[in-house]
């Protein structure tokens, strides 16, 4: 698929917001993007200072790749997240809107916290998240992947935030994967919990993780592996903050029932349950004592 002549960037951009027009809604957009990227600029100074300029050879393949539903995020290779740049490639999920509001809640359930751990780290978008929002912190990010953890590190580099981060392969799914972690002020983890058969847009199935997105038939696989152990990676008045799908509330909640977490839930913007907060119940004791 080849873009039309034109002359100019704003031409070039009516062109491919038409041709990208069927298969995504937010055509305008993601032409807009793409071409500040082709530019090498920010898309405010694209607006303001190049839109009479000639188009740059790299546009149309940009939009070729979007018009087969590569995610623009993967094609530019950043994306913004809580008002940071994220390096991503296609070894981690893109981060999400809808994520923040794990970020807001952990940074307003322990301001103080001086530990923080997150499960299935990705891009590291969670933990450097609330390490940016906590100077005093120190946090410590896992996933079983080595090629995400190799795009965790370029972007607790580029954030200046290596000096208080680290980064380990670990696997919820093995046994005595927790043994050796510590206990934490903080636990964060946005784990898979889409079901197997899901109706995904082709952006996400076709382009994402899938060890990233899904988890069973119910989508509560790993939340069924990970919240059972939350309990030995707190410290007493410690938090531990979940993402969910937006109809697992209750299932999630009771999971946490059976090892002693009381929980409470968190809603998005788009006023959806979003984000479960765990904390042990007092006098309960942790689940290996």
């Amino acid at each position: 698929m080849t873009l039309p002549p034109v002359r100019t960037v704003a031409q070039a951009i009516r062109a491919a917001t038409e041709q990208l027009g069927a298969g995504t809604d937010s055509a305008r957009l993601d032409a807009e993007l793409l071409m500040a990227h082709a530019l090498g600029i920010s898309r405010s100074q694209m607006f303001l200072q190049r839109m009479g300029d000639a188009v740059p050879d790299s546009f149309a393949g940009y939009i070729t790749r979007r018009a087969a539903h590569e995610p623009v995020a993967y094609i530019r290779g950043h994306q913004e997240f809580y008002g940071l740049d994220f390096k991503v490639t296609p070894a981690v999920l893109i981060p999400r809107a809808d994520s923040e509001t794990l970020v807001e809640a952990a940074l307003a359930a322990r301001s103080d916290a001086a530990h923080v751990l997150d499960c299935g780290t990705g891009s590291g978008a969670l933990l450097l998240a609330v390490l940016d929002g906590l100077p005093a912190a120190r946090g410590l990010g896992i996933d079983r992947s080595a090629a995400a953890l190799d795009v965790a590190r370029i972007n607790s580099d580029r954030l200046g935030l290596s000096p208080r981060t680290d980064l380990r392969l670990a696997d919820w799914t093995t046994p005595g994967w927790a043994d050796d972690l510590g206990r934490f002020d903080l636990v964060l983890a946005n784990p898979p919990y889409v079901e197997i058969h899901a109706d995904l847009a082709p952006d996400v199935r076709d382009h994402e993780p899938a060890c990233a997105l899904f988890a069973g038939a119910d989508g509560l696989d790993d939340y069924r592996l990970l919240v059972p152990v939350l309990p030995d990676l707190l410290t007493p008045q410690g938090v531990a903050l979940v993402e969910i799908g937006a109809t697992q509330a209750d299932a999630v909640c009771a999971i946490g029932a059976t090892v002693g977490l009381e929980s409470r839930v968190h809603r998005d913007l788009g006023d959806r349950n979003r984000v479960i907060a765990f904390t042990i119940l007092l006098g309960k004791p942790p689940a290996s004592a």
